[in-house]
């Protein structure tokens, strides 16, 4: 099968390009494929972290792709669609996640020709909604002919857009790529982990919260890139009793700075606002440290339901901070979470979502 992949690529950072990494090397072992990259994905004044791009410390993984399509140039839009329609793909895979790319991927997708066009869905609504999502996503499905929905709540937003939509579920693969779990340096302390992009919608003023009034055991590390302003949380910390027992690395953690900050935890805390899904859950599978996640979105169906780690009923500081006593007061709790972990391990293969994904489109 010829697979044209329009999407963002090295050289530019995040969880988006990483994933788009691993699905590009793994059809690449059955089909042939070729990657489609952006020149410019937002303005500058836009986008919300330090850089979209990778740095030379960041250690990213570079794919070959063909950088063409620049958001804001509907000139780049048409160069990108004859370039895909002379390529002859048999089908083209448009990774989505916000509303921002629906005008020109819908472009693409309608001018190219391609009679096989697939959203893989990692969003449908934005955490943070705008008015027009709604009417741009609207635009963006009707220009699909099938979808790859990344959890049951991306499920869910399809169809209340597009109840008639043909589609499947398949769960975030696992990374594998960060490496082996490290010797653990400092055991002396129950240690948690929040980890990744720091956005209102994620809460970590309410991890802050919580760890308030925890034992003077317990430890978090906070390891990520904040968009917008960190002076919200660094307040919140300096109130915070305990606050000698909370270690900020706020910046981008570049991938082989990953093992360390996952191999030096108990209890990954994703006390999230809003969700969808999470890459972070992927990781954390990968080096079996098991999550807390409150009960929002796609996140229960994804921890709780999979044994991989406990869900809070809300996202509200109490609730969280008695679940992770909870957690530490019960090893067993522990102790099936991460047998479920390597169960899950065998199933979230990228080699099995690839293949989930090929045979989809076959069908469409």
């Amino acid at each position: 099968m010829r697979i044209a992949l329009l999407s963002c690529f090295y050289p530019f950072r995040g969880g988006i390009s990483q994933f788009n990494a691993s699905l590009l090397q793994e059809l690449g072992k059955c089909h042939i494929v070729k990657a489609w990259n952006f020149t410019r994905q937002y303005p500058s004044f836009f986008f919300p972290g330090k850089t979209q791009y990778v740095t030379p410390e960041d250690e990213a993984v570079k794919v070959e792709s063909s950088a063409m399509l620049d958001t804001i140039n509907p000139f780049t839009w048409v160069k990108t669609a004859i370039s895909i329609h002379n390529w002859k793909p048999d089908v083209l895979i448009l990774p989505y996640w916000m509303s921002w790319f629906a005008l020109p991927l819908s472009f693409v997708a309608r001018r190219s020709g391609v009679k096989k066009v697939l959203g893989l869905l990692h969003n449908v609504v934005p955490h943070e909604p705008h008015w027009f999502d709604i009417p741009l996503t609207k635009w963006f499905l009707q220009a699909c002919d099938g979808y790859m929905c990344m959890s049951p709540s991306v499920e869910d937003d399809l169809l209340r857009l597009r109840p008639l939509a043909h589609h499947i579920v398949k769960q975030h693969p696992m990374y594998t790529h960060f490496g082996e779990k490290l010797p653990r340096k400092d055991a002396s302390k129950k240690t948690l982990l929040f980890f990744g992009l720091i956005r209102e919608y994620k809460g970590l003023d309410i991890l802050l919260e919580a760890f308030r009034d925890l034992p003077e055991d317990y430890r978090l590390i906070i390891a990520g890139e904040c968009y917008g302003s960190f002076e919200k949380y660094a307040r919140i910390i300096d109130t915070i009793p305990g606050k000698d027992r909370i270690e900020v690395y706020e910046g981008y953690v570049r991938d082989s700075e990953v093992k360390k900050y996952f191999s030096e935890s108990d209890l990954v805390v994703l006390p999230y606002r809003s969700a969808t899904q999470s890459g972070v859950g992927a990781i954390a599978c990968h080096f079996q440290v098991p999550m807390l996640v409150t009960d929002v979105g796609g996140l229960k169906a994804e921890v709780g339901d999979t044994g991989t780690g406990i869900v809070a009923s809300s996202p509200d500081p109490d609730v969280v901070r008695a679940e992770i006593l909870r957690f530490f007061a019960d090893d067993s709790i522990r102790e099936r979470c991460v047998k479920a972990m390597v169960r899950q391990g065998k199933l979230l293969s990228w080699s099995a979502y690839a293949m989930a994904l090929t045979e989809f489109a076959k069908t469409l």
